[in-house]
């Protein structure tokens, strides 16, 4: 009978054991949270939505890192179902985009330090106060969304993702053609990733073309609960 070293046997259970036990291990803290709050990863709905979540880096508008832990994009079961729905009409009208995802449910801990980042800036606007009972985010009912190719490159939309100004207001958009501010072409992309996202039941925020709300702010603090 050979005899192992016991880190040996240890090694060789761990790659026996079922992906899916391998998967649930690797989940980070914040993940795990989020999923004992009734948060889904948008993946178990939709493996091909694509997912770049830009607050775990520093390319944002806040500049700073704020999901030190989190990789993943998880919503509540009813938006992730509903995003799932806007990814197959989108697949229905160009088989050759997908929607990849830049944010979606996020703690109101995170949603603090984000507050504290912009409140004394021009920026407070555009970031829901958690005193206040914070966003839609701190829901699982909104994502910040855009239109990709299926090799990742992003559609031109006007603006990057995240950018705090008129050229991202979508009631604008005409003069913003019109002005040169943004092309014709990137208007008719809003104009798709709206037409999807409305089809699955979102509305879109006037000031933000990549963001997308489930439910009104009332709703949701009527219905659901705040994520930890």
């Amino acid at each position: 009978m050979i005899k192992f070293p016991i880190t040996m046997l240890a090694l060789m259970a761990m790659l026996a054991a079922p992906a899916s036990a391998q998967t649930k291990a690797a989940k980070t803290k914040t993940e795990l949270s989020m999923e004992r709050q009734g948060m889904v990863d948008i993946h178990t709905k939709d493996k091909s939505i694509q997912v770049s979540l830009m607050y775990s880096r520093a390319d944002n508008f806040t500049g700073t890192v704020l999901y030190t832990d989190l990789t993943r994009a998880y919503l509540h079961p009813k938006a992730a179902a509903a995003l799932a729905k806007a990814q197959a009409r989108l697949k229905q009208l160009r088989p050759d985009l997908t929607l990849k995802v830049y944010d979606a449910a996020r703690p109101m801990s995170i949603q603090q330090r984000m507050w504290d980042k912009v409140k004394n800036t021009k920026k407070y606007f555009y970031v829901s106060n958690p005193a206040r009972g914070g966003g839609l985010h701190n829901y699982g009912m909104a994502v910040d969304i855009t239109l990709a190719k299926l090799d990742g490159d992003t559609l031109d939309m006007g603006t990057k993702i995240d950018y705090m100004g008129s050229a991202a207001h979508i009631d604008r958009e005409a003069a913003l053609v019109s002005s040169g501010r943004i092309s014709t072409q990137a208007r008719k992309n809003r104009q798709l990733l709206r037409e999807v996202m409305r089809y699955a039941g979102f509305r879109p925020l006037r000031t933000e073309w990549w963001h997308f709300n489930l439910v009104s702010r009332a709703t949701a603090k009527k219905y659901y609960k705040v994520i930890k």
